[in-house]
């Protein structure tokens, strides 16, 4: 097994840090009262856009100068930190094995597995696993088996502590944002008991796909398309650089036909590659439907995309609020943090980690 492993243990304090493509995000949650969950601070602090390539660090000065950034205004304590490696990094696979084993026993059993199904040697992977319950026997269960080449989270660990951070968890994304999911979906009528609801996280470079059903993952895909296309779009219209037509992205510093002539058709080509993650899920599965679509990233924070996506797959659609049952001090501005909230899904369940029994 690997020095670092996925999955890893609870700290008493832990802030979630979710290093994306276009931002360093930093989030901490507390206990409020009645044992509901409170948010204590966050920040989202801009990266260049060659620091995060492909999912890779690519600029490794330019990722910890953000985080440093990031953490000035963070303006914590806390020292431990969960990360997450994108879906596209890590083998993720579920495996049965017999009930009732040892843990050193277990940890055998898994070893043997992996090296039969991962595609690398085990010594060049960090390796972990976790008992995610029952199976369809009685004499056995089901266990999630992760890995990840070595030097890709190394990278990531490698700017943390750079910034005098500890690394106490390393998570999937996709894991965190299914975490992050449970708060989300308390929000539909019946809690979506029963239902399909498709989770589209949409971030700069990469669209996570997911469909979860009672809290079980029944598909997952990513798709490369994000918000980086509406700034090469931007660009190309009034002939900026890219880090020009990001800046003016962010600071709605656009000219006044923007809405129209590049915002509305990105719009419709994102409702349209929904459509398209839509149909694919229902031909690879024996599912010919969702119940509800709920998104997230930064994307989602685009006014209009609630309405043009619900009316181009005909489901029903809303963006996807972690934070809507916790406490929010005054200093942070709810208003604020309700523009912000789709995008901190990965931090948020990253977050959630401190809480883990």
């Amino acid at each position: 097994m690997g020095k670092i492993s996925f999955l890893g243990s609870k700290s008493r304090q832990l802030a979630g840090l979710d290093i994306s493509s276009s931002s360093v995000k930093l989030l901490e949650l507390g206990a409020g009262d009645r044992g509901a969950l409170r948010v204590e601070r966050y920040v989202i602090e801009p990266l260049s856009g060659e620091a995060i390539v492909d999912g890779n660090i690519g600029n490794f000065d330019a990722v910890s100068d953000g985080l440093r950034r990031a953490l000035r205004r963070f303006g914590s304590g806390v020292k431990n930190v969960a990360i997450a490696m994108p879906a596209s990094a890590v083998f993720a696979k579920k495996i049965l094995l017999p009930a009732g084993l040892r843990e050193l026993d277990m940890e055998m059993q898994v070893e043997t597995e992996a090296a039969q199904i991962i595609p690398f040697a085990l010594d060049e992977v960090n390796l972990d696993f976790q008992v995610v319950g029952p199976a369809g026997s009685p004499d056995e269960v089901e266990v999630l088996v992760a890995a990840s080449r070595k030097e890709q989270i190394e990278d990531r660990v490698s700017v943390a502590e750079s910034c005098g951070l500890k690394v106490s968890v390393v998570d999937v994304e996709s894991l965190a944002l299914e975490a992050a999911f449970e708060l989300v979906v308390q929000r539909l009528p019946n809690a979506g008991s029963g239902r399909l609801v498709a989770l589209l996280d949409i971030g700069a470079a990469v669209m996570n796909f997911i469909v979860l059903r009672d809290g079980q993952r029944v598909y997952a895909r990513e798709q490369a398309f994000g918000g980086q296309q509406l700034t090469k779009d931007i660009a190309r219209q009034y002939g900026m650089s890219l880090d020009e037509a990001e800046m003016a992205k962010r600071s709605n510093n656009l000219p006044d036909d923007y809405a129209s002539t590049v915002l509305r058709p990105f719009l419709e080509n994102l409702a349209l590659e929904i459509s398209r993650a839509l149909q694919f899920f229902f031909t690879s599965t024996q599912y010919n439907e969702v119940d509800y679509i709920m998104l997230g990233g930064g994307c989602a924070g685009i006014p209009e995309l609630v309405d043009v996506v619900g009316k181009r797959t005909q489901v029903p659609t809303c963006i996807a609020n972690p934070f809507t049952a916790m406490s929010v001090p005054t200093k942070l501005g709810t208003r604020k943090l309700l523009t912000d909230a789709p995008s901190l899904m990965v931090a948020c369940g990253l977050a959630l980690r401190r809480f883990d029994e």
